[in-house]
C-alpha cells in the first residue's frame, strides 16, 4: 500500500533485536535515553499509517522530525511493542480500549493528542436498510471487550436491540434486554468483520477495517455510530513517561495541524473525522 513497513507480529522479535542493537529505536532496550534517532511508530494501516505517511512526506522534514512508520494489522501488537520498547509510540486506539487493554495486560500506554474519530458502521451485503433485517438474521461483531459493547451499543441507539440498564464497556451478547427481531450474534476478530460480510446477514466493522476492504462509511453504512460527544477518538500515546519527549512533542503538534485535518477531510470524505 506504501513504503511502511509492515510487520506480524512473528516478524517483531527480529525487528526487536535490530533495534536494541543498533539503538534506532526508543533506546529503551539498550539503556540509553536518546531521543536524537528516528521516532518509530506502530499503526493499523488505514487511515493512521496514511495519516502518518502524510506527516512524514510533508511536514516533518521541515519541523526536524524524522519518522519511521511500522504498520500492523491487530489490535495487540502496537501496545505491547510500545510498552516493551520496540517501538517509540503507536496510532490506532481509542480510550475505553486502552483502559481495558492495560487493565488486563499491566501495560502502562497512555495518551498523548486525540487526531481523529473512525465511526462505527453496520454494513450488509444483503440488505439495504437496517429496518429490513430478518427475524433470527446473524450480525457479526468484533469479539474484543471494548469493540464488541461498541457494536452492540450502536444496535442499540438504533433500535434494533436493548442493552440492559448499566451495560458498560464490557457488555456482551449476554447484557441484551431486549432483542425483538431475535437476533443472533456472532463474535469474529476485529479485522475478519468486514470478510464476514458474505457469510452473515450484516457486520458490524470498525471503521479502519471498513476503508481498508474498500468500504464507504459515510456513504455505506446502513448505520454509523455518531461522532457527537463520542469517547472513542483514536490518539498517538506513548508508554508513561515519555510524554515529553521532544519528537513525540513534534509529532503530536504536527498530527493536529491544519494540514493534517485538510488531508483527512479531503482523503475520507466523512468517513474519517478529525477530532481537533
Amino acid at each position: 500500500m506504501r513504503n511502511t513497513a509492515k510487520l506480524t507480529t512473528a516478524v517483531l522479535a527480529t525487528g526487536a533485536l535490530t533495534l536494541g542493537l543498533t539503538a534506532c529505536g526508543s533506546g529503551k532496550n539498550s539503556g540509553s535515553s536518546d531521543t536524537s534517532g528516528p521516532l518509530v511508530v506502530a499503526a493499523s494501516p488505514t487511515p493512521h499509517a496514511e495519516i502518518l505517511d502524510f506527516v512524514k512526506k510533508n511536514l516533518a522534514k521541515k519541523a526536524g522530525l524524522d519518522l519511521e512508520v511500522r504498520e500492523f494489522t491487530d489490535y495487540i501488537t502496537p501496545n505491547t511493542a510500545t510498552e516493551d520498547g520496540d517501538v517509540d509510540a503507536n496510532y490506532f486506539q481509542n480510550q475505553p480500549y486502552l483502559d481495558d487493554f492495560n487493565k488486563k495486560r499491566g501495560t502502562h500506554i497512555v495518551p498523548v493528542v486525540t487526531v481523529h474519530l473512525e465511526p462505527l458502521g453496520l454494513y450488509s451485503h444483503k440488505v439495504k436498510k437496517a429496518d429490513a433485517l430478518k427475524s433470527g438474521a446473524t450480525i457479526a461483531v468484533p469479539n474484543d471487550a471494548v469493540n464488541e459493547a461498541r457494536a452492540l451499543k450502536l444496535l442499540a441507539a438504533n433500535g434494533l436491540i436493548t442493552l440492559k440498564a448499566g451495560a458498560g464497556n464490557e457488555a456482551t451478547p449476554q447484557d441484551i434486554a431486549k432483542n425483538p427481531r431475535n437476533l443472533r450474534f456472532k463474535e469474529v476478530e476485529a479485522a475478519q468483520t468486514a470478510r464476514s460480510l458474505d457469510d452473515v446477514d450484516a457486520a458490524v466493522v470498525n471503521g479502519n477495517y471498513a476503508i481498508s476492504a474498500g468500504i464507504k462509511p459515510a456513504k455505506e453504512a446502513l448505520v454509523l455510530e455518531s461522532a457527537k460527544n463520542s469517547p472513542y477518538g483514536n490518539f498517538l500515546a506513548v508508554k508513561k513517561g515519555d510524554e515529553k519527549d521532544p519528537r513525540v512533542q513534534k509529532l503530536a503538534k504536527l498530527l493536529t495541524s491544519p494540514e493534517v485535518k485538510k488531508f483527512i477531510q479531503d482523503k475520507y470524505q466523512g468517513s474519517v473525522i478529525p477530532s481537533f
